[in-house]
């Protein structure tokens, strides 16, 4: 439940509440003022709370704005003195307030020194309807396509799942990210482009997928493994490390315990040890479901379909697994996130750690280092080791992560060193490394035995558990 507060007075805004009272939004809670004769309609419904109040009164706005939480305040005012005053009064008491005010006296400074307000010039928008209806004029979006909710605008709140992440690392499946407002310009997003809190995404798809879609940018972050998906899924390929299967299995196992309503699908393929598939059963319940593959023949095609059908978002797999046939080219192009078992067990992991390298790639994985971190209780490492000690170009990464340790409320620590970084990572004990997922992410065993890229290198190191974050070098070179 959302809740509105209108402050109204004059005829439009009588207009609006007659308007949002017949709609009645299920969501939606509004609170209106109620200190000038002629704004209500004759009746007004139950999803409408009446407040005898005078908004240009700092002391009883203030009351109500810091006694509930309000999504948005609507400033709909017929007395112009009346609306500078109540907005000086909005400013005062919470600046980031999301605030639309509508100006109907087509003065252009009203409002700007707002920090997070939409104004709507009525003037304007009278005169826009009425350019709708010329001859030879293009229609504006509302009036676009089917009319039946193909085409969307979504507000990315501060705390949206959505936040922080590049449009190319959504997953973006019968909807289409097709442009992004910031600051009142216009974006038309690549994959590399950042979506930002108080962005706006105009989204295009069927209705159904958008209405999703919109919920899901709207949730709150702690939401891991969103937005790459909802549940976990647990690959076992039994070709492979069967004496540590039920040790993996108990450990993802333990990751849903430490997550919010999630489920947790397993798929085994290559079944060749039926004592273990029965105690494999046995650990079966109302969130753990297991299902076993006894054809080898289109196992892609399985694997695609298990992560479409249990909207999975966190592909559990061992390092053989994922090494093997085109396992690791499927799961990046899903864009799903993918963890790698190492020799420690995730339940003795006490810290998380970043290794620094490029910061568009740092940017990309950076929030959900922070998101992990929040949902397994562990302590985070930003760790710039350099063997030349240059530290000094690496200032923008560290804002970018001190930004979102606030946003968070996470402590990070930073530490920066003279040191190589795979012996400085191979010397540590009890940590998780989230680190991208490439798509030139190399893992023959021969090619990182001579690369000198940092990211070959560091899957060289098997004794920590890794946390593979999708994200496509080729997108940033683009921009280069």
């Amino acid at each position: 439940m959302k809740n509105i507060l209108i402050l109204a007075s004059g005829s439009v805004a009588k207009h609006f509440i007659d308007w949002v009272d017949k709609k009645r939004v299920a969501d939606n809670h509004y609170y209106v003022t109620n200190y000038k004769e002629g704004t209500l309609p004759e009746k007004v419904g139950k999803n409408i709370t009446l407040l005898d109040i005078d908004p240009t009164s700092f002391s009883k706005l203030n009351h109500v704005i810091t006694n509930t939480k309000f999504a948005n305040v609507f400033v709909i005012l017929e007395d112009k003195e009346d609306a500078e005053y109540t907005l000086k009064n909005i400013a005062l008491i919470n600046p980031n307030t999301r605030t639309v005010f509508v100006n109907q006296w087509d003065d252009k400074k009203m409002g700007k020194a707002c920090k997070n307000i939409t104004i709507f010039y009525s003037d304007e928008l009278m005169a826009a309807h009425l350019y709708d209806h010329l001859p030879n004029v293009p229609l504006v979006a509302q009036n676009v396509g089917l009319g039946r909710g193909e085409i969307m605008e979504i507000h990315v709140p501060f705390g949206s799942s959505y936040a922080y992440r590049h449009v190319g690392s959504v997953l973006q499946r019968r909807w289409k990210i097709a442009a992004l407002y910031r600051d009142e310009m216009q974006i038309l997003p690549t994959p590399a482009t950042m979506i930002q809190p108080n962005d706006t995404l105009l989204v295009v798809g069927k209705p159904r997928v958008l209405h999703s879609v919109y919920k899901t940018i709207n949730k709150r972050t702690g939401l891991f493994p969103e937005p790459f998906g909802k549940n976990l899924y647990f690959m076992i390929d039994m070709r492979f490390d069967n004496e540590n299967i039920l040790m993996h299995l108990r450990e993802s196992i333990y990751l849903l315990d430490k997550l919010e309503n999630k489920s947790l699908f397993i798929r085994v393929f290559f079944p060749n040890d039926f004592n273990l598939l029965e105690k494999l059963k046995k650990f079966e319940s109302d969130k753990v479901s297991i299902s076993i593959s006894y054809d080898s023949d289109d196992i892609d095609k399985q694997i695609e379909y298990d992560l479409h059908e249990h909207d999975i978002g966190l592909v559990l797999i061992g390092k053989e697994s994922f090494e093997v046939d085109n396992h690791k080219e499927i799961l990046y192009n899903l864009k799903k996130l993918v963890y790698l078992f190492g020799d420690r067990h995730l339940y003795n992991i006490k810290k998380c750690i970043v290794l620094m390298s490029e910061n568009n790639k740092m940017e990309s994985i950076s929030a959900t280092a922070f998101e992990i971190s929040e949902s397994l209780g562990l302590n985070l490492l930003l760790g710039d080791y350099d063997p030349e000690g240059e530290f000094e170009e690496k200032k923008i990464t560290i804002e970018h992560f001190e930004t979102l340790s606030q946003i968070f409320n996470i402590e990070i620590e930073i530490e920066q060193k003279v040191s190589n970084p795979i012996r400085k990572l191979s010397s540590m004990n009890e940590i998780l490394q989230v680190l991208p997922f490439e798509k030139e992410l190399n893992t023959n065993n021969f090619i990182r035995l001579i690369s000198t890229k940092m990211q070959d290198l560091v899957l060289s190191v098997t004794k920590h558990p890794k946390l593979l974050v999708p994200f496509e070098l080729s997108e940033f070179k683009e921009q280069s």
